[in-house]
C-alpha cells in the first residue's frame, strides 16, 4: 500500500489542493440558508466543489505521466493496475472523509440537513463518480494545464445543465432530457429526494445511474497512457 499512502501525502503538498480540500469546505458550511432552496446554499452547490476537488487531486497523475513515473511503473514490481487503484482509492477516501466532515459540521453548526446520513451517502457516491469523471477527462489530454482549464468551464456547464444551480424543470423539454445524460442531474435528483425526506428506495435509480457513470468513466480513464 506504499502508493496509497504516498498518494494521500501528495494531495496535501499543493496549496491549491489544500484550498479545495480544507478551506472551501468550511465556506460551504458557513453559507446561509435560503428559503427557496431545500438545503442550505452551500450544500446545494457542494457537488460543484467535489468536482473541482476531484479534478485537482486526480491531475496529480498527469504529473506522473509528464515526469515519466508511469514509464518507471511499467518496469517496476508495481503493476499499472496497482498504481491506478491505489491512487484512486486514496483520492476517494480523501473526498469521502471531507464529505463526512462537511455533513457533521453542518449539523453542529445548526443547519437543517433533513437526513444527514443519507446526504453523506449521496455525496460520497457522487465523490467516487467525480473521481472517475476526472480520470476519464485527464486521460484525453497530454497537458494538465489545458485539461484543467477546459474542465473549469465544463464543470460549470454540467452544474447548470444538470440542475445543481437551478431546477431542471424551468429548462426546455429538450434540455431536460439532455440533463439526464449528466451525472450532476442524478446528484441533484438525489439531493431533492433527501431534502423531501422521501424513502431510501427512491435513491436506488439515482445511485445506480451514478455508479454506471463511474464504471464507464473508469473504463475510459484506466487505459494505460505512458507517452
Amino acid at each position: 500500500m506504499t502508493v496509497f499512502f504516498f498518494a494521500i501525502k501528495r494531495c496535501f503538498r499543493n496549496m491549491m489542493n489544500i484550498l479545495f480540500l480544507c478551506i472551501l469546505p468550511v465556506i460551504v458550511v458557513l453559507m446561509p440558508e435560503e428559503e427557496w432552496l431545500p438545503l442550505p446554499l452551500g450544500y446545494q452547490i457542494y457537488g460543484v466543489l467535489l468536482l473541482f476537488a476531484a479534478g485537482r487531486i486526480v491531475s496529480i497523475m498527469m504529473d506522473d505521466r509528464a515526469k515519466g513515473i508511469l514509464t518507471r511503473v511499467g518496469i517496476s514490481p508495481i503493476t499499472h493496475l496497482q498504481y491506478l487503484w491505489q491512487n484512486l482509492l486514496a483520492y476517494s477516501l480523501i473526498l469521502i472523509v471531507q464529505v463526512g466532515l462537511v455533513v457533521v459540521a453542518g449539523v453542529l453548526y445548526g443547519h437543517d440537513l433533513m437526513q444527514p446520513f443519507l446526504l453523506f451517502v449521496v455525496y460520497s457516491v457522487f465523490a467516487i463518480t467525480a473521481i472517475g469523471f476526472s480520470l476519464a477527462w485527464f486521460s484525453l489530454f497530454r497537458h494538465k494545464e489545458t485539461a484543467f482549464a477546459v474542465l473549469i468551464g465544463l464543470i460549470f456547464l454540467m452544474a447548470m445543465a444538470g440542475g445543481m444551480l437551478w431546477p431542471v424543470e424551468i429548462m426546455p423539454e429538450l434540455m431536460q432530457r439532455f440533463a439526464m445524460l449528466l451525472p450532476t442531474y442524478w446528484l441533484a435528483e438525489s439531493i431533492t429526494i433527501v431534502a423531501n425526506q422521501e424513502g431510501i428506495s427512491e435513491l436506488v435509480i439515482p445511485f445506480a445511474m451514478m455508479m454506471l457513470f463511474t464504471i464507464a468513466f473508469l473504463i475510459i480513464g484506466s487505459r494505460r497512457r505512458i507517452a
